[in-house]
């Protein structure tokens, strides 16, 4: 069992890392943002936006409650996530449908679970 299960009020740090296609280099720069969202069936949740890194990392902090649902059932997010340039969308991830966290998470003291999603390689 997941200890993102067991508190629902701590921290939650999800990141995402991305890299140009044709360089590899990290996508950096202030025209850049990153949007994330638990795709639920009615409304999908947004959990936050970020700008990237020097490193092309985008962080989102949240708690489970924010993507849980009124009745605190949905313990298995669907996290996705839009990255923006000059304010339109250029990259859709795919939705990683029922994620189970206690695969991806690593706990990190005094900041809380953080879960990475991976590296994405994006057209910039």
């Amino acid at each position: 069992m997941s200890s993102i299960a067991l508190n629902k009020e701590m921290n939650i740090e999800v990141k995402v890392r991305l890299i140009g296609k044709g360089n590899d280099e990290p996508v950096t720069g202030n025209e850049y943002a990153v949007r994330l969202y638990d795709k639920d069936i009615f409304n999908d949740d947004f959990l936050g936006e970020s700008s990237l890194d020097n490193e092309g990392v985008a962080k989102f902090l949240f708690s489970q409650k924010d993507f849980s649902g009124i009745a605190g059932l949905d313990d298995k997010p669907d996290f996705y996530f839009v990255v923006f340039k000059d304010k339109e969308p250029i990259f859709k991830s795919k939705v990683m449908s029922n994620l189970d966290l206690s695969n991806i998470e690593e706990f990190v003291m005094a900041e809380g679970e953080v879960i990475d999603l991976g590296t994405f390689l994006i057209d910039n």
